[in-house]
């Protein structure tokens, strides 16, 4: 049908037909708050041009999927997140999850471990193995990935403040595996900027931070050239309460600044840009989040060609590691998370994930049971194997509404862009708290829909039970976990070569304070059994510690 004609008839349609009953349970609106129209049709895509907009599998722009054959060629890969208590503890659940199908790793990190503390440190106290696995040094990597051969699987690791360090423990394990660097795989997170716009878990200053990353994305690329330097991350972004077009332009800015600093150090674009990644959320909107990812591969595409003049097809694919959204978890009514989960696992597959963590239904009240991973594995396994949306590449394209939809998130995302390249750039928006700002007013407008009761949560402000509790299983870390792991830790130090400690830290100190890299003498540190916290101290002492500017 003609646009305009639709124009026409959608007017009368909506006088003659629609109109005469009336609308129940509004507002109509995303979960990002954007209005939806009752129909869709030919006049929302009058502009979109096939082989501009959208091509083929395989090919630029890439929004229909960054494969040729995307799932008939393989499956994303199913990544748990899991972490808690001792390494030895957490070995047990990988190998649990290994068995049962799970095809990559993902580790989850204590929170002393992501601030780069040792665990006998006193603000460690009370957090040891708490929220993650505690890693003080190379010895509790080693144990980490006991029987699990490093050259064989690939692992992500979600840290960003003490990434180089990690990666370095990992790689020495490795190392004693038996393996060597350039047949490892796998993905560290190391995206500071987005700790200062919402997570917060920093350490060091922007700045120096972005000088470890070119130092991390340097090496890398010549000496472990299968690892994803940086997954750049809109998932925290989403989950401290951004809209959907803000997680897309806020990420995908966060990459930009990176690409860019990685240039402004000497690199060639094609060198280290083929080894980034992305993390996204998949919140509980259906079709805005599998709009939101079409969007994000077309603009990275043409910004990575058209921008930083990338010439490997490599460099233009956005590569994305997607988690179901834990924020649209609830505590009341758990088993309702299962359903939750398994729309947003669908979502981020008709969007094109490369590889997925679909959380535990008990994950808003404490770490998952075996029996919650499990059924949460399990679901991703159905999507795969029984839903038949693995059999075409991108079902959705050509539907008006998602079609509309990509657009109109990639139109947003532009705008953000300029206001961004307003404020100064990212490091500039960052330190005036224009993120944060962003975020909050997000944040504040979705709180008071659920409050209003404009927006429904299911078991929280609508089909209530008075007076129910869960009652499900929860896993309970004990407390002797902490101090089993500090005397760990102190044997770990007694035991050590003091003097190659001694030489790694004057190695590195140097390093910091002239240009050259830092990872050969990280690398050495963690080989001299140089504890996480050690190593930060050291490297703190010549960058300084970040402090937050309050935003009022």
């Amino acid at each position: 049908m003609d646009p305009e004609l639709f124009r026409r008839e959608k007017e009368r349609w909506l006088e003659d037909t629609y109109g005469a009953t009336p609308e129940e349970g509004g507002p109509f609106h995303t979960v990002s708050s954007e209005d939806v129209d009752p129909l869709y049709g030919p006049a929302d895509t009058a502009d979109l041009d096939y082989e501009r907009d959208l091509g083929f599998p395989g090919e630029f722009p890439y929004t229909r999927g960054i494969r040729g054959n995307m799932y008939r060629g393989r499956n994303w890969t199913m990544r748990q997140f899991s972490g808690f208590g001792t390494a030895r503890e957490t070995n047990r659940r990988y190998h649990f999850l290994l068995e049962r199908g799970q095809t990559g790793l993902s580790v989850a990190f204590d929170m002393p471990t992501i601030m780069g503390l040792d665990s006998d440190d006193p603000v460690s106290e009370g957090e040891v193995g708490r929220c993650g696995v505690a890693i003080d040094s190379v010895v509790d990597m080693q144990t980490l990935f006991d029987g699990i051969p490093l050259d064989r699987i690939t692992t992500s690791m979600t840290t960003n403040a003490p990434a180089s360090i990690l990666l370095a423990f990992y790689l020495v394990t490795g190392e004693r595996q038996g393996a060597r660097f350039s047949d490892m795989g796998g993905t560290i997170q190391n995206d500071i900027l987005k700790e200062y716009i919402a997570q917060k878990s920093w350490i060091f200053p922007p700045r120096p931070s972005m000088r470890i990353i070119t130092d991390i994305m340097a090496f890398c690329s010549s000496e472990v050239p299968r690892w994803n330097t940086i997954s750049i991350s809109g998932y925290h972004i989403r989950e401290a309460g951004s809209t959907a077009a803000q997680e897309l332009a806020f990420t995908l800015a966060d990459g930009m600044a990176y690409v860019q600093a990685g240039i402004d150090a000497g690199l060639d674009v094609d060198d280290f840009a083929p080894r980034l990644s992305f993390f996204f959320n998949s919140h509980i909107d259906f079709f805005e989040e599998i709009a939101k990812y079409r969007a994000a591969r077309r603009i990275w595409a043409r910004v990575m060609r058209e921008r930083f003049g990338a010439r490997k097809e490599e460099s233009l694919l956005l590569r994305f590691h997607t988690q179901t959204a834990g924020c649209s978890l609830t505590a009341q009514q758990p088993e309702n998370n299962i359903v939750r989960t398994a729309f947003e696992g669908m979502a981020a597959v008709l969007g094109g994930t490369q590889s997925l963590h679909t959380n535990s239904m008990d994950e808003v009240l404490a770490l998952p049971t075996e029996k919650a991973v499990e059924i949460a594995l399990r679901s991703q396994q159905v999507i795969a194997h029984e839903t038949g949306v693995v059999n075409t590449i991108d079902p959705l394209a050509g539907s008006y509404f998602v079609e509309h939809m990509t657009d109109r998130l990639e139109e947003e995302a532009l705008a953000y862009f300029d206001e961004i390249e307003a404020e100064g750039g990212v490091l500039e928006a960052i330190e005036k708290g224009y993120f944060q700002r962003r975020i909050a007013d997000a944040a504040y407008r979705y709180q008071m829909e659920i409050e209003r009761g404009d927006r429904v949560i299911v078991g929280v402000n609508r089909y209530v039970h008075e007076g129910e509790s869960p009652e499900i299983e929860l896993l309970k870390v004990d407390h002797a976990i902490e101090r089993e792991q500090v005397d760990a830790l102190e044997r770990v130090r007694r035991e050590r070569d003091q003097a190659k400690v001694g030489d790694a830290f004057q190695e590195l100190k140097h390093r910091c304070e002239c240009d050259d890299n830092l990872m050969p003498a990280i690398l050495d540190c963690a080989r001299a059994h140089a504890t996480l916290g050690e190593i930060v101290g050291v490297v703190k002492d010549v960058f300084g510690e970040y402090r937050e500017r309050p935003i009022y």
